[in-house]
């Protein structure tokens, strides 16, 4: 399989090309240098001259809290950006399979009757980020039902993994205790230790995508790609001491909490087990693991 990924520079595109490597396609890189997502003839010609069986659409912003700050440019990048991508592939002589990747926030706030979270739940965006996400899967249902292209569509929760910005809780909690560590500090500076999350390991999450391409029922399809298992910020930062070995009292920072946090996001991956047979493979500890190696490694 001849395969396009785009933003395939970013957290999860580092994953996911290796994994396709070995898998035995054909990679074929774009990455935010090659051209502006927003670029919509730059796209274009970079999926024409690419002539993909699939393409993987990674490129996007992803930071939840800066989507507050810029929604006009997260909006533009997230599902005009789509569009473009959209746009190109249904124009192709022989249209690729597009996977979508949008994220669990669509869900937003959800009450502990409606958990765990099924993919037929109300979309609820509480983010601009998640609005954005909400636009985006739609330009591809659009596409799906308007043009025939096969679309399918992966709702990720929380997943995480070496290579993450610090932006996100597990690599955050990770960096400032190994700074904690080097300084000799006795505290460890946290946001708001209350919400739960469906974390899966990166690499299991790029397993899922390419077992989403290479199911042919999958097209016009939605599916939720998560653990099952939700676990609190709190204890996951506790969890992290513990592998660290390390001593420090959570100290709450104001500005280190979320103008608004979806309390629980917990998902239900039976339909993505049944379509494909996946499930996840390696242990949150092992992840933890790895992250904190990792930020150790880059102090």
């Amino acid at each position: 399989m001849r395969a396009l990924v785009t933003g395939s520079d970013g957290f999860v595109g580092r994953w996911l090309c290796p994994h396709l490597r070995e898998m035995g396609d054909e990679v074929i890189e774009v990455t935010m240098h090659d051209a502006d997502i927003t670029d919509g003839p730059a796209i274009a010609a970079l999926i024409e001259s690419g002539a993909p069986d699939a393409i993987y659409h990674l490129a996007g912003l992803a930071n939840v809290a800066e989507s507050w700050v810029t929604p006009a440019r997260t909006f533009e990048v997230n599902a005009t950006g789509t569009l473009h991508v959209l746009d190109a592939a249904r124009r192709m002589a022989r249209r690729p399979t597009v996977l979508l990747v949008s994220s669990a926030e669509v869900y937003g706030i959800v009450t502990p009757e409606q958990l765990p979270i099924g993919e037929d739940s109300p979309l609820r965006p509480v983010t601009p980020y998640a609005a954005s996400k909400v636009a985006a899967e739609y330009l591809g249902v659009q596409a799906h039902l308007g043009f025939e292209l096969p679309v399918v569509r992966a709702r990720p929760f929380n997943h995480v993994g070496p290579h993450q910005a610090a932006a996100f809780v597990v690599a955050d909690l990770a960096r400032r205790i190994a700074l904690a560590e080097q300084k000799g500090d006795r505290t460890l500076s946290v946001g708001n230790l209350t919400p739960r999350r469906d974390f899966t390991d990166v690499r299991d999450v790029v397993r899922a995508y390419r077992l989403l391409v290479a199911h042919d029922a999958a097209a016009g399809e939605v599916f939720n790609v998560c653990s099952g298992r939700a676990v609190s910020v709190g204890d996951l930062a506790a969890r992290l001491l513990e592998l660290a070995g390390a001593n420090l009292e959570l100290v709450t920072d104001p500005d280190l909490v979320r103008a608004v946090d979806v309390p629980v996001l917990l998902g239900d991956n039976q339909r993505l087990h049944a379509a494909t047979g996946w499930s996840p493979q390696i242990d949150l500890d092992d992840t933890l693991k790895d992250v904190l190696a990792e930020a150790r490694a880059a102090i």
